[in-house]
This record gives structure tokens, sequence and C-alpha cells, in this order.
């Protein structure tokens, strides 16, 4: 009954019939429908009237006759005959409806049958179908289970395994401890301020404004619009420039775009747009010609800023001056421009153009700039204008002492500042005395009392005579102290000091720089020069100076560019062969080999004296008339090798100079660069070659980085060694060594 019922409910499919089933239903309709045709037949024989019955033998009665009781006899025999062929016909039809229905029946019967043995059929075929998914999902998850069987089985495996090989691991370990003994892990100790260390430096990482905004995805140039509107901070007839070919490009896409061809007529028209254009460029720019191509009343804010961005001049102070831009912009008398050009100065240095005008303003002043830029003539120049507005040396006021005192930290320095004053002051008609070691004191201190304006001198000497009373300073408010970095690291910081505390005090300028000077006084003016800028000498400025300008030119410490630097990474032994071939190369021109001592220097000048080179010395163990001879004979060309030490290394200014070779590094890198910076001065190239051995490591981080800087060749043994990776005196950052001894806080 479920199953009649589930039958009932579910919706008859379609049933496919075999050959033979779809034969014995098409011989049944064949049976069905030839019995409904005889039927049919047989209906249509008994409908139709019978014919009447044959008259009698005796032939039909005479017309005359009187045949009354036949008639009626047979009349009621044929009522009675219709009235049996009526029920008869009835009968039959009767008969063929109740077959007919007893067909219908038949069929709706065979229907229903065929209907049901489909739907058992189709019954079947579904309950085969879930059985065969049945059987399926079975055997699928029978299959997973062995597959996590085997799996659980493999991670068991691997785990035995692994388990195994930390037991053998351990007994090896404890092999080991038991024969070698045991070795525990150092624990290394973090600094709070390397663990907590904030870093300035920008990263990449770090920018996450292309991620924020798509304008940030496609930076592109602004490009200008045919002309109109102009960039700051760029050469406007640049922009104009670039502005009119893409004025001229776009046109052009625009006629190809369009199939217009180019015509004559339109050439002549942007030849004569051009020269208005031109034209009106030679009007509206007036005010954005180069600095050097306008007057000094021309001059914009904008101007001067480029004009110090040219030479590379940078100031640190108030209330600073313009600086002049050539000589005859200075406020310089005539009689010293005169000694300028005759002296064949034709333009000045950039440590010239910004010093003598601080200088003219009597301005306290640090100079720093690199070697060989023409320190001298900076602090000359004005020190000399100064003096021209004071009452001349006489007998009345000689015995208060000079104007002006210049300390150098060497005595080859000090003649040739000398040498360079007397060079102007000779047309001025000012008297200048050098005081120096090696010569006799009593000679100097003479000269002194003679009277004179200016004084220079090295410092030991020059406090030996303020000691000795053959020299007072007593109206002297001018003081220049030359390489000073340098006289500190002599030691002669004590006789600066007591140099300078031997002046009157009474005329230093107030601390404060707002406050109003008084022009009747004169103030005193210390003028301080040198190539790097080290604490003591900070300490001294801040000491003496009041509210100094500080000048510098280039970068503190470094060479100049016009220098190449050529470091060569060799043993001892193969130093001589190297200087040799340096030398020989060079043929005549001059060249200074630097040694650290003296022994070194005058065993390096016989060797190559042997050689065959015309070869002089120049350090401290020479009187001061052999020092001179030797300047003098190297100057002249009498000798073309000048082997020095450190002596020679500040300040002396030699003419083309074109080799310097440090045959010897020093250990500090400013030394180095006073060394090189004996070549490529006053504009003119050099070249220096440094010999550098395994036992310079002191100077091997600070001598990479200024190699870096210059953008010079780095030797890769210097480059790869360790020394040249950290500063001395740091601790680099890297784990500790095996031999390393750590302390760590519990």
């Amino acid at each position: 009954m479920k199953r009649s019922a589930d039958a009932m409910t579910e919706p008859a499919k379609p049933v496919f019939l075999t050959k033979a089933e779809r034969e014995r239903l098409a011989l049944e309709r064949r049976q069905a429908a030839v019995s409904d045709q005889r039927h049919t037949a047989l209906d249509l024989l008994q409908s139709l009237p019978r014919p009447p019955p044959p008259p009698p033998a005796g032939g039909p009665p005479p017309s005359g006759s009187n045949p009354a009781p036949r008639d009626s006899s047979n009349s009621h025999r044929d009522s009675s005959d219709r009235d049996r062929d009526r029920d008869r016909d009835r009968d039959r039809d009767r008969d063929r409806e109740r077959r007919r229905d007893d067909d219908s029946r038949r069929d709706r019967d065979r229907d229903r049958d065929r209907d049901r043995d489909r739907d058992d059929s189709s019954r079947r075929d579904r309950d085969r179908d879930r059985r065969d998914r049945d059987r399926e999902r079975e055997r699928e998850r029978e299959r997973d289970r062995d597959r996590e069987r085997g799996d659980r089985g493999d991670r068991e495996r691997d785990r035995l395994e692994k388990m195994a090989e930390r037991e053998r691991e351990k007994e090896l370990d404890a092999i080991k401890e038991q024969y070698l003994g045991s070795k525990k892990p150092k624990k290394r100790v973090i600094k709070p301020s390397e663990k907590f260390r904030f870093s300035f430096d920008w990263e990449n990482t770090e920018d996450t404004s292309r991620d924020m905004n798509a304008l940030y995805q496609s930076p592109h140039e602004a490009r200008l619009l045919f002309g109109r509107g102009f960039l700051a901070g760029i050469d406007r007839r640049e922009q104009k420039k670039a502005a009119a070919a893409h004025e001229k490009e776009t046109r052009a896409e625009l006629r190809r775009k369009a199939g217009v061809e180019d015509r004559p007529e339109d050439d002549a028209v942007d030849k004569k747009k051009a020269a208005a254009a031109e034209m009106y460029d030679a009007f509206d720019m007036r005010v954005d010609r180069h600095w050097s191509d306008k007057a000094l009343e021309e001059m914009t804010e904008r101007d001067w800023r480029i004009f110090r961005e040219d030479f590379n001049i940078s100031y640190k102070g108030s209330r600073i001056p313009r600086p002049m831009r050539k000589w005859s912009e200075s406020k310089l008398g005539t009689e010293l421009l005169r000694a300028i050009d005759k002296a064949g100065y034709e333009k000045p240095s950039p440590i010239q153009m910004a010093a003598i005008p601080l200088g003219l303003q009597q301005r306290d002043v640090i100079g720093i700039a690199e070697t060989g830029s023409g320190k001298t003539a900076a602090f000359v120049l004005p020190m000399l204008s100064y003096i021209t507005r004071l009452p001349p040396i006489s007998e009345e006021n000689e015995a208060e002492g000079p104007y002006a005192v210049v300390m150098a930290p060497t005595r080859e320095l000090a003649q040739q500042i000398e040498e360079e004053t007397v060079k102007f002051a000779t047309y001025l008609g000012i008297k200048v005395v050098s005081i120096v070691g090696g010569q006799s004191i009593e000679e100097q201190g003479f000269k002194i009392r003679q009277g004179c304006e200016i004084v220079i001198a090295t410092p030991g000497r020059l406090l030996d005579c303020l000691e000795r009373r053959y020299a007072v300073l007593n109206q002297c408010n001018y003081v220049v102290l030359d390489e000073a970095d340098r006289m500190i690291d002599m030691g002669f910081e004590p006789q600066v000091v007591g140099v300078l505390d031997a002046m009157p005090s009474s005329n230093l300028k107030p601390e404060n720089e707002d406050e109003e000077l008084d022009e009747k006084r004169i103030y005193r003016t210390t003028y301080m020069f040198s190539a790097t800028m080290p604490p003591a000498v900070e300490r001294l400025a801040r000491k003496y100076l009041r509210n100094p300008v500080v000048v510098t030119i280039g970068t503190a410490g470094k060479a100049t560019d016009l220098i190449t630097q050529n470091v060569i990474m060799v043993k001892e032994s193969e130093k001589m062969p190297r200087l040799q071939k340096i030398l020989t190369d060079l043929g005549d021109k001059t060249a200074i080999v630097f040694c650290n001592t003296k022994k070194t220097a005058d065993m390096r000048a016989k060797d190559l004296d042997r050689a065959g080179f015309r070869v002089t010395t120049l350090h401290g163990g020479k009187s001061q008339d052999q020092r001179e001879i030797s300047l003098d004979g190297f100057r002249n060309r009498r000798f073309n090798v000048l082997v020095a030490t450190d002596v020679a290394g500040r300040g002396i200014d030699i003419p083309d100079v074109a080799h310097v070779i440090n045959y010897e590094m020093p250990s500090s890198v400013d030394t180095y660069t006073h060394r090189i910076g004996r070549t490529g001065r006053a504009g003119k190239k050099g070249v220096a070659t440094s010999f550098l051995t395994l036992e310079n490591t002191d100077i091997f981080f600070d001598l990479k980085q200024m190699l870096i800087q210059s953008n010079s060749p780095v030797p890769p043994e210097l480059a790869r060694h360790e020394a040249s990776k950290f500063k001395p005196g740091s601790i680099p950052d890297r784990p500790p060594r095996r031999n390393d001894t750590v302390f760590a806080n519990h």
C-alpha cells in the first residue's frame, strides 16, 4: 500500500518499451481495429430493408377480385415484422454499445496495466540508482578511512623517527661533553642605547602617500601651455624656450590630425612671431640676466644667492655685507687697487670676495677655506686699508708698538706672508717686520724699536720679544691668526693666549651685537683663518672674538676639487722603486715628497740624490738660512724634488707644484689635507699620490671617507679592510668574538 501510495503521489515518468512489447501492442491495436470493422459491416447489413416474399405459384389474383381478408392479415403481419426488426435493431445497438464499452474498458485496463508496469520499472530503476549511489558513497567513505589511517601511520612514523634522531643527538652531545667538555653559549648584552635607538633617516618603505592618493602614482612634470606662467627658481629664459617648443609641437600635431599641410605663408608668420617674441624677451628679461652682466645696483637678492652658490660661499652670522664681485667694486683705496693690479691679481678668489668686505667693516671673521685659496690677501688687504686710516708711525708713537700683528705656525709661512704683505705695503709706505725663530732676537727687537706698522711672527718668538720688552702691543688693534688649527696642534696655544692677553683689553667690542659702537673709538679686529675648525680653535674664538662671522668656502677640511688623489696600497720595500718611477715620469716638473720624521727625509733625499734627481730637504732640523736656501732653490727650479716633513705642509705657497707624494702617511686626515694642498693652487690642477701600508690603520676610516666625498678611487684593499669600516675609538656593532669577555648584569 505504501508503494502504491508513493506511485500515486509521484509523477509518471516515461517508460522506454522494448521491440517485442512494441510489436505486441501494435498487433493488439490491429486486432481491435479489424473487430471494429467487422462489427460495423455486420451492423450495416442488418440495417438494410429485406426484399418482399415471392408471390405464390398460382400467380397474383386478378385485379377485379376482392381480397379483403388477406389484406388485413398481411398488414398485421407487416407491422409485427417491423416491430420485430425495430427490437432487433435496438438489441443490436445495445450489443454494439456494450461491445464498445467492453473494448474501451479493456483499453483502459490495458493502459492502466501498462502505466503500472512502467511505474514499477521506473521505481525499480530509482531503487537501483539509489542503491548504486549508497554503495558508491560507502565505498568513498571506506577509501577516506583507509587514507586517514595511512596518513596517521605516516605521521606517527615521522614522529618516531624524529624522536629517535633527537635521542641520538642527545647521546652524541653527552659523549662530546664527556670527552671534550661543555661549551656554554655566551649571552650577548645589548646596550639600552642600541636597543632603543631611534633612526632619524628617511626610509622609502615609510612613504604611505602613494597608497593613499592616486595622484602620487603617476608624478609628472608641469607642462607650460603656450608660455603662460613661470615656475619659481628656474631660469625664465629656459622656461620660455621649453614653452615655445611645446607650443610648436602641439600646433604641428593639431595640423597633422586635421590634415592641414604646411604652407610657406605659415612659415613666414611663425618667423615674424618668433622675432616679436625675441624682442619682447629682450625687454622682459632685463631683470633675469646673469649676475655677471648686471651692474651692482641691479643685483637682486636672487642674484646674490646665485652668486654665493656659484662660488660655494656660505656665511654664519648677523648683518653680513654683500660680497664683492670684482676689485673695482671693493671699497679699497686707489693705491691698494693699483698695487693689486701691478701684483697681477685679475679677479678675487671666493675667500677674498667674502672676507674683504667684512674686514673693511672691522668685523671679527673666522675664515674656513680650502688650502691654496688665497687666504693671505683676504686678510692683508683689509689690514692695509685699516692702517691707512691711522696716523703714520713716527717718533712720537713708535714706542707704543705696531698697529697690526699676524701670527703663523711656521717660519716659512711667516716669511711667505711677509713677502705677500710687502708686495702691497710698498705702495702705501707701510713698514713690515718679520719675527721668527732661527735668527737673532736682538736684531729683530732693534727693527721693532725703529718703528713698524705690521709685525708678522711665530707665536713663540713674538712672546719672547714681549717678555724681554723688545716689543709692546699697546696700540695693536688688528690681529690675524693664520693656520690657527696648526698652531694649536703644534702646542702654541699658551703662546697665542699670552700674545692676545698682552694687547689692551679695553678696545674689545661689546659682547652684545645690538649695542651701538662708538664711531670715535677703535675696536680690536680679529681674523682667524684655518682649513679646519677643531674644538681648541673654537674655544679660542669664543674667548677672543666678538660676534664673529664664519665664512666657509667649500667644505671644511676638504681638499680642492682640482687635486687628483691617488692612494696606492704598497709594502715598505716597494715604496722607493715606485717613488723613483713617479719622479722619472714627471720629467722637469716639481714634486714634494713628504715624510714623517727628519731622519727619514734625509735618508730618502740621499737615495734620490744617488739616483740622479735634483733634490733638496726641508725640515725642522735645519737652520733658518738652510731652510731659505732650500725653498729658494726649489722655487727657482734649481731643485725639482723637495723632501720635507710637515714643516712644509702648511701655508707654504710654491707655484706650479705638479705632484705631491706622501711617502709616509700622516696620522690624521687634516695633515693629509694640508699636505696635498701644496698642489692644485691658484686655480691650477695637481696630482697627489699616497703610499699606504697596513701600519697606517689609524687613518684608514677618515681617508676612505675623504676619497669617497671627493669622488676619488678607493683601492680595494682599503675598502675591504676592517679598520676602514669603523672610526678609530668607536665600538663596532658586531657580535662578540669567541675570546671576548661579556659582563652581564643580573
